[in-house]
Protein backbone atom coordinates (compact mmCIF):
# COMPACT_ATOMS: atom_id res chain seq x y z
CA UNK A 1 0.00 0.00 0.00
CA UNK A 2 2.80 2.60 0.99
CA UNK A 3 4.28 2.25 -2.71
CA UNK A 4 1.10 2.35 -4.26
CA UNK A 5 0.34 6.00 -2.49
CA UNK A 6 4.04 7.20 -2.99
CA UNK A 7 3.73 6.41 -6.98
CA UNK A 8 0.34 8.19 -7.61
CA UNK A 9 1.87 11.18 -5.37
CA UNK A 10 0.78 10.94 -1.67
CA UNK A 11 4.06 11.64 -0.40
CA UNK A 12 5.19 15.27 -0.96
CA UNK A 13 8.02 16.37 -3.02
CA UNK A 14 11.37 17.42 -1.78
CA UNK A 15 10.08 21.61 -2.88
CA UNK A 16 7.26 21.07 0.09
CA UNK A 17 7.75 21.44 3.26
CA UNK A 18 4.62 19.86 5.55
CA UNK A 19 6.83 19.13 8.52
CA UNK A 20 7.32 23.00 8.90
CA UNK A 21 3.43 23.96 7.87
CA UNK A 22 2.17 21.89 10.70
CA UNK A 23 4.41 22.83 13.21
CA UNK A 24 4.09 26.55 12.46
CA UNK A 25 -0.27 25.77 12.18
CA UNK A 26 0.24 23.66 15.42
CA UNK A 27 1.74 26.57 17.03
CA UNK A 28 -0.82 28.97 15.70
CA UNK A 29 -3.90 27.28 16.44
CA UNK A 30 -2.74 26.52 20.00
CA UNK A 31 -4.06 30.45 20.32
CA UNK A 32 -7.61 29.32 20.25
CA UNK A 33 -7.26 25.94 22.23
CA UNK A 34 -5.75 27.64 25.02
CA UNK A 35 -8.35 30.46 25.10
CA UNK A 36 -10.78 27.67 26.06
CA UNK A 37 -8.58 26.31 28.70
CA UNK A 38 -8.14 29.18 30.23
CA UNK A 39 -12.26 30.03 30.13
CA UNK A 40 -12.90 26.14 31.51
CA UNK A 41 -10.25 26.61 34.18
CA UNK A 42 -8.26 23.90 32.82
CA UNK A 43 -4.83 25.17 32.77
CA UNK A 44 -4.42 25.37 36.69
CA UNK A 45 -5.77 21.65 36.55
CA UNK A 46 -3.76 20.32 34.45
CA UNK A 47 -0.40 22.33 36.10
CA UNK A 48 -1.77 20.82 39.11
CA UNK A 49 -1.88 17.17 38.21
CA UNK A 50 2.06 17.90 36.40
CA UNK A 51 3.17 19.81 39.35
CA UNK A 52 4.33 22.47 36.93
CA UNK A 53 3.39 26.07 37.29
CA UNK A 54 0.82 27.58 34.72
CA UNK A 55 3.47 29.36 33.21
CA UNK A 56 5.36 26.21 32.45
CA UNK A 57 2.14 24.29 31.64
CA UNK A 58 1.33 26.37 28.66
CA UNK A 59 4.72 26.83 27.25
CA UNK A 60 4.69 22.62 27.53
CA UNK A 61 1.48 22.61 25.76
CA UNK A 62 2.19 25.11 23.07
CA UNK A 63 5.51 22.97 22.35
CA UNK A 64 3.86 19.61 22.57
CA UNK A 65 1.00 21.47 19.77
CA UNK A 66 3.41 22.69 17.74
CA UNK A 67 5.29 19.30 17.60
CA UNK A 68 1.80 17.33 17.40
CA UNK A 69 1.11 19.58 14.37
CA UNK A 70 5.01 18.51 12.90
CA UNK A 71 3.45 15.18 13.16
CA UNK A 72 0.22 15.29 11.61
CA UNK A 73 2.08 17.22 8.70
CA UNK A 74 4.16 14.07 8.48
CA UNK A 75 1.38 11.46 8.36
CA UNK A 76 -0.86 13.06 6.42
CA UNK A 77 1.38 14.17 3.62
CA UNK A 78 -0.35 15.90 0.50
CA UNK A 79 -3.64 15.08 2.09
CA UNK A 80 -2.98 17.72 5.13
CA UNK A 81 -2.91 20.63 2.77
CA UNK A 82 -6.11 20.03 1.05
CA UNK A 83 -8.29 23.39 1.68
CA UNK A 84 -12.06 21.65 2.02
CA UNK A 85 -11.62 19.14 3.90
CA UNK A 86 -8.04 20.09 6.24
CA UNK A 87 -10.25 21.04 9.05
CA UNK A 88 -12.61 17.89 9.52
CA UNK A 89 -8.59 15.67 9.05
CA UNK A 90 -7.47 18.13 12.01
CA UNK A 91 -10.66 17.72 14.20
CA UNK A 92 -9.98 14.23 13.83
CA UNK A 93 -6.42 13.85 14.69
CA UNK A 94 -7.14 16.96 17.31
CA UNK A 95 -9.62 14.12 18.89
CA UNK A 96 -7.29 11.50 18.70
CA UNK A 97 -4.91 13.85 21.00
CA UNK A 98 -7.62 14.19 23.36
CA UNK A 99 -7.97 9.96 23.33
CA UNK A 100 -4.02 9.54 24.12
CA UNK A 101 -3.10 12.67 25.58
CA UNK A 102 -5.66 13.65 28.23
CA UNK A 103 -7.78 10.48 28.40
CA UNK A 104 -4.57 7.86 29.02
CA UNK A 105 -1.68 9.70 29.11
CA UNK A 106 -2.60 12.34 31.77
CA UNK A 107 -3.66 10.29 34.57
CA UNK A 108 -0.69 8.22 34.01
CA UNK A 109 1.80 11.28 34.25
CA UNK A 110 -0.21 12.69 37.19
CA UNK A 111 -0.35 9.52 38.96
CA UNK A 112 -4.03 8.91 38.59
CA UNK A 113 -5.48 11.99 38.92
CA UNK A 114 -6.99 13.02 35.91
CA UNK A 115 -9.53 15.77 35.16
CA UNK A 116 -13.03 15.78 35.65
CA UNK A 117 -16.46 17.55 35.13
CA UNK A 118 -16.16 20.66 33.46
CA UNK A 119 -12.18 21.01 33.28
CA UNK A 120 -12.40 17.38 31.34
CA UNK A 121 -15.11 19.17 28.88
CA UNK A 122 -12.97 22.13 28.24
CA UNK A 123 -9.72 19.89 27.29
CA UNK A 124 -11.66 17.75 24.88
CA UNK A 125 -13.22 20.90 23.59
CA UNK A 126 -9.35 22.58 23.05
CA UNK A 127 -8.04 19.78 21.58
CA UNK A 128 -10.73 19.72 18.96
CA UNK A 129 -10.74 22.97 18.50
CA UNK A 130 -6.93 23.09 18.04
CA UNK A 131 -7.33 20.18 15.89
CA UNK A 132 -9.79 22.13 13.41
CA UNK A 133 -7.84 25.23 13.72
CA UNK A 134 -4.65 23.23 12.39
CA UNK A 135 -6.22 21.83 9.78
CA UNK A 136 -7.64 24.80 8.47
CA UNK A 137 -4.80 26.60 8.75
CA UNK A 138 -2.34 24.21 6.95
CA UNK A 139 -3.12 25.06 3.55
CA UNK A 140 -2.62 28.63 4.23
CA UNK A 141 0.86 28.47 6.42
CA UNK A 142 1.85 25.96 4.01
CA UNK A 143 1.57 27.27 0.27
CA UNK A 144 3.90 29.94 0.96
CA UNK A 145 6.40 27.55 2.04
CA UNK A 146 6.83 25.77 -1.51
CA UNK A 147 9.58 26.37 -3.30
CA UNK A 148 8.94 27.13 -6.64
CA UNK A 149 11.84 24.76 -8.94
CA UNK A 150 11.38 26.49 -12.63
CA UNK A 151 12.30 29.80 -10.59
CA UNK A 152 15.12 28.58 -9.38
CA UNK A 153 18.56 28.55 -11.21
CA UNK A 154 19.26 24.88 -12.04
CA UNK A 155 22.61 24.05 -12.83
CA UNK A 156 21.33 22.56 -16.01
CA UNK A 157 20.67 25.77 -17.89
CA UNK A 158 24.05 26.61 -17.62
CA UNK A 159 24.70 24.15 -19.92
CA UNK A 160 24.51 23.07 -24.13
CA UNK A 161 23.61 25.39 -26.66
CA UNK A 162 21.20 27.54 -24.37
CA UNK A 163 23.81 28.90 -22.26
CA UNK A 164 25.59 30.44 -25.04
CA UNK A 165 22.80 32.66 -25.39
CA UNK A 166 22.36 33.09 -21.48
CA UNK A 167 22.90 36.60 -20.26
CA UNK A 168 24.00 35.08 -16.51
CA UNK A 169 26.39 32.84 -18.01
CA UNK A 170 28.25 35.67 -20.07
CA UNK A 171 28.38 37.51 -16.45
CA UNK A 172 30.10 34.62 -14.54
CA UNK A 173 32.14 33.64 -17.38
CA UNK A 174 31.04 30.54 -17.61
Amino acid sequence: MPSFLSAHGFDPGPTQRPVLAGLLSGALATIPATALLLLFGAVEVEAEILGLSMAATLAAGCAVMAASGALYGRLFGRGANDRRGGWLFGMAYGFLLWMGGAVMTLPLVGGGEAPAGGVAVGIFLSLVTWGTAMGALFPHVHRPLHTDVSAAEMPSTRLGSGAAGDPRSARRGL
